[in-house]
């Protein structure tokens, strides 16, 4: 069974897909509405007790070094209205997630289509930024249990509330239906805030290409540009950024009145790139490829991006830190024999602070377990069964380097190996 789709989070359902053709469905004459769902249960086991890596499904309770979860129980609800020539008009998707911590929304989203010109359509809810490949690409369809290191820290929980425009030839015989061009503007927080915190909005636009052969081949090719424009307003007089101090960098604060309601930046840029070779009728050979690089604002103890104001014990705005990263992520995926069967391999990094490395991460010069680099190699093998039942084993090793920070002066025990089950419907 071929599976190659885009399994993009912003694309209206595809019925050619096995998650659309297995979608229940009611419908009239001009309107449908489907359901769908998935459920993945998972059993881990970590190379320590109280493992410090959350990126790969959570953190760890003190004592624990193996443990049963619910990582995703995904209930999805689909609406779409058409005109009487069958070309959309109005699309409404709702999707919750439940596990055992609790429920809560995932996408709530609608979307109107202009049939003028066929190459318009406005997007407004909780939806998915569009930045990247790997944000993007849904866990229904993803090969690896979590999303990078990189895209967990920069785009925490993937979607945010805001409005997105795109353009997007939906003519049959229309020489840019290849071209996706999306623009979004955001609250910026993402799913984990409860609420807007400040004023300022961030803007997010891609531009991509959709899977096209290369010449009379049946090799195809998809990639994108992206850039994220946004920041977070300072609500403490002191801005945190490494800067030179004679030979050596130095974490520095800078004290001023006028910080006060200073954007903090959160700029990104980003490429990503798709290849996929055919292997006759026994699957194929893909190979992924993104980088990103900019601004990340944070805190001193954290990179991650804060879903609320941050904030002391007192409950006191507490000073941002404004760092220069990069980070990449390569997949290379093959099926063995057959579509049921795929082995795949991985290696990212994410290096919240290029401006430093390895000693020069010293906490006498005020720098911190969140500016410490890490690289990490993961491989697992993915069956079949059919197109509702899917089984991974996988093993990630997260590797950081070596540093003057406590705890951080020689490799952690990290790794996670996850068994986990697909049920969908």
């Amino acid at each position: 069974m071929s599976r190659t789709n885009n399994g993009l989070l912003t694309d209206m359902i595809d019925t050619s897909t096995a998650m659309g053709r297995n979608m229940l469905a009611l419908y009239n004459k001009f309107s449908h509405v489907g359901f769908s769902g998935y459920l993945q249960p998972q059993f881990q086991v970590s190379q320590s007790k109280g493992n410090s890596n959350s990126f790969q499904g959570g953190e760890w309770g003190k004592y624990s070094s193996n443990r049963f979860r619910l990582r995703r129980g995904r209930f999805r609800m689909d609406f779409s209205h058409y005109t009487p020539e069958g070309k959309p008009s109005v699309y409404f998707l709702f999707q919750f997630d439940g596990t055992e911590k609790g429920v809560n929304i995932r996408d709530f989203w609608g979307r109107y289509y202009e049939n003028k010109y066929e190459m318009f359509h406005f997007s407004v809810g909780m939806m998915a930024r569009p930045f990247g490949h790997e944000v993007l690409y849904s866990s229904f369809y993803r090969e690896a249990p979590e999303r990078g290191r990189m895209s967990q820290t920069l785009m925490n929980t993937e979607r945010d509330l805001g409005v997105m425009f795109s353009l997007n030839s939906r003519k049959p015989k229309s020489k840019m239906k290849w071209l996706a061009v999306d623009l979004g503007i955001y609250n910026g927080q993402g799913l984990t805030g409860q609420m807007e915190y400040d004023n300022h909005k961030d803007v997010v636009i891609r531009v991509s290409s959709k899977k096209q052969k290369l010449g009379k081949s049946n090799i195809r090719v998809s990639g994108g540009i992206s850039g994220y424009f946004g920041g977070i307003t300072s609500q403490n007089a002191t801005l945190f950024t490494t800067q030179r101090q004679g030979d050596f960098f130095v974490m520095r604060g800078d004290s001023s009145t006028s910080n006060m309601g200073k954007n903090a930046a959160r700029q990104y840029g980003d490429v990503d790139f798709q290849i996929v070779f055919p292997n006759g009728k026994k699957g194929q050979t893909e190979l992924r490829a993104e980088y990103a690089f900019g601004q990340q604002t944070a805190t001193l103890n954290s990179s991650m991006t804060p879903g609320s104001l941050p904030v002391d014990a007192t409950n006191n705005p507490t000073p941002l830190t404004t760092r220069r990263f990069n980070g990449a992520y390569f997949y290379f995926l093959q099926n063995l024999g057959s579509w049921d069967n795929q082995l795949i391999l991985k290696y990212d990094w994410y290096d919240p602070n290029k401006k430093v490395k390895g000693l020069q991460v010293d906490p006498t010069r005020g720098f911190t377990s969140a500016d410490v680099r890490y690289n990490t190699w993961g491989a697992g093998l993915l069956h079949y069964f059919n197109d509702y039942m899917k089984v991974l084993l996988w093993y990630e090793k997260p590797t950081n380097e070596k540093t003057a920070i406590p705890g951080y002066e020689n490799v952690r025990k990290e790794g996670i190996a996850t068994l986990r089950v697909q049920f969908s419907f």
